[in-house]
């Protein structure tokens, strides 16, 4: 049987100073994406499923989480044969985690997770299901939501990285991957205007190097292609003004350079698993 009549859609959005947290009904793929955040993937019903994360298939299941690093290339990979599932995503900022530890702000570099899945503890299991519940019976209890994420990010980061005994060292640090001068100077580029930006070839076009070389050195960089990186910055841009403003939608799709409303309606619903219209209707509860 297909389930391809069904749309994906959000349940329930949770934004605060902790990043992101998505309730996502999913029932459709993800275009290959990346974030500026920790991602963290939990199964909370429905059938098991799986993500690709660099270049490989991960499984989400009951007892199993996918964990995916900042700027790490990763898509939804649904099987259209199976029903749907509901998960519970969360998009975290690096500067929350270090209210609990200062090394936790390499939550937002590459490597903090050493693998893409692990198995979930009991506790994980249980603190997922009871954000997912607190979202949907308690949409503007924000308080009570940060308290389970703060729980959950714990128990989470304590189960699946080192960092909770390893200090994070300056000479690490230092020895780094180097970011070239022109791709800082692009990327910062992307940052202050991602709508901004209609065609790669005008990024090239300022570094003064070939089409290939430039390719290299904003993936060696940066980790990602440019186009990940500027649909990444899009993406972000697009939520904080589907969710925090009252700017019509086709206001929002033209200012991020998109040509016609159904083009950005289509990126978003690709990129975060939602229509504009139906992210910014659940991140709006009632007090």
């Amino acid at each position: 049987m297909s389930y391809d009549f069904l749309m994906s859609s959000a349940l329930r959005i949770a934004q605060g100073k902790f990043g992101r947290v998505a309730l996502l009904d999913m029932n459709r793929p993800l275009v290959r994406h990346a974030h500026p955040h920790c991602h963290v993937l939990l199964k909370v019903e429905g059938a098991d499923t799986q993500f690709s994360v660099r270049d490989d298939l991960v499984p989400l299941t009951n007892e199993s989480a996918v964990l995916v690093n900042a700027w790490e290339p990763h898509a939804y990979a649904h099987d259209p044969r199976r029903p749907p599932t509901i998960i519970l995503a969360l998009y975290i900022e690096p500067r929350w985690l270090a209210e609990f530890r200062p090394n936790w702000t390499a939550s937002g570099r590459p490597g903090f997770f050493a693998q893409a899945t692990g198995a979930i503890t009991p506790r994980i299991r249980a603190l997922t299901d009871d954000m997912a519940r607190a979202m949907v019976t308690e949409p503007a209890a924000q308080t009570l939501h940060e308290t389970f994420l703060s729980d959950l990010m714990i128990a989470v980061i304590e189960r699946f990285t080192p960092w909770r005994e390893t200090a994070v060292s300056l000479r690490n640090l230092a020895r780094g991957p180097s970011v070239d001068h022109r791709i800082r100077t692009v990327a910062a580029q992307i940052d202050a205007d991602p709508g901004a930006i209609r065609q790669i070839d005008d990024l090239i076009a300022a570094t003064h190097v070939s089409r290939a070389q430039f390719f290299r050195l904003f993936e060696a960089s940066m980790g990602v292609s440019p186009r990940v990186y500027l649909n990444a910055a899009r993406l972000e841009r697009a939520v904080q003004a589907v969710s925090g403003s009252e700017a019509h939608l086709s206001a929002i799709s033209e200012s991020l350079g998109f040509s016609v409303p159904a083009h950005f309606s289509r990126f978003f619903h690709d990129h975060a698993g939602s229509s504009p219209s139906g992210f910014r209707a659940v991140t709006r509860k009632p007090v």
